[in-house]
């Protein structure tokens, strides 16, 4: 297994476990402290805002590499494991699911013609 393999199956399971944590959040088995910590490290590993902006050489995708990890290996760990492992079908199940082409097209389409039109609007 070369690095790049390890590296793309480590990926994975992050891409996993965010979404793993994000179920077991909302499980009623969840202890309180944990559902919270739990809903702040997938609300940040999923949004869009970074701790630190990505523009900032090094340190902006130092957060996505330690804090991301760091925060699901400590919910991971606090998780009582049956609510942990029914997160994990949830989330292979959800990431399995097949993803629409033509919806992803339709989104494209939209940007360029709002692009277009922005574009029409500032240059004429």
């Amino acid at each position: 297994m070369t690095l790049l393999d390890s590296a793309i199956g480590w990926a994975r399971r992050i891409k996993r476990d965010v979404v793993a944590v994000y179920f077991a959040a909302r499980d009623p088995e969840t202890p309180l402290a944990v559902r919270i910590l739990a809903l702040a490290v997938a609300a940040y590993a999923l949004s869009p805002i970074d701790l630190i902006p990505d523009f900032i050489p090094v340190l902006g995708y130092l957060d996505d590499v330690l804090i991301v990890p760091l925060g699901l290996l400590i919910v991971v760990r606090l998780l009582p494991p049956h609510v942990l492992a029914s997160a994990r079908e949830k989330a292979a199940a959800a990431l399995s699911r097949p993803r629409s082409k033509v919806a992803a097209a339709v989104i494209i389409c939209i940007w360029l013609l709002l692009l277009a039109g922005a574009s029409y609007y500032l240059f004429r």
